[in-house]
């Protein structure tokens, strides 16, 4: 019964999110899953033996993070990103590459290198949905009648 609740609470949380903040959860959701690619690593990697057993969680956990990049990618808008939107797409390409020879090469320094890259743009975009939730309550001025 909990996992329904939280798993209806993130529904909600995505659904009424705006289109900033929807980034934001995707670049949380990216980042924790590298993270859990660097921990299995770090697990596969151990006392200098390798555990193979770690090696298909890992890969799903880069995979799953490689699916949120392309949702990036596909999300970007050219006809009025412009200059940064094609910055992001060359980004979020070599995101994906980086990323792909990570797992095919179990190369944790590769996913901490994107990771933290997928972290610092995290913040920007947190910061920006704040700014931008500020504005649009600053606009909103309630109508109130006054008058008796």
């Amino acid at each position: 019964m909990a996992y329904n609740a939280v798993s209806s609470y993130k529904n909600t949380s995505v659904t009424t999110a705006s289109p900033s903040q929807l980034l934001v959860i995707l670049y949380d959701e990216a980042v924790r899953q590298l993270d859990i690619a660097i921990d299995l690593l770090d697990e596969y990697n151990k006392n200098g033996k390798k555990d193979p057993s770690k090696i298909e969680p890992t890969s799903k956990a880069v995979i799953k993070t490689q699916n949120i990049v392309t949702e990036l990618i596909v999300s970007l808008d050219f006809d009025n990103g412009g200059e940064i939107a094609q910055n992001l797409f060359n980004l979020y390409t070599w995101f994906n590459s980086e990323l792909t020879d990570a797992n095919i090469k179990h190369d944790q320094q590769k996913i901490t290198v994107v990771r933290n890259l997928i972290s610092e743009l995290r913040g920007t975009w947190s910061e920006i949905s704040i700014k931008m939730a500020a504005e649009e309550k600053s606009r909103y001025v309630p109508s109130v009648d006054i008058s008796y």
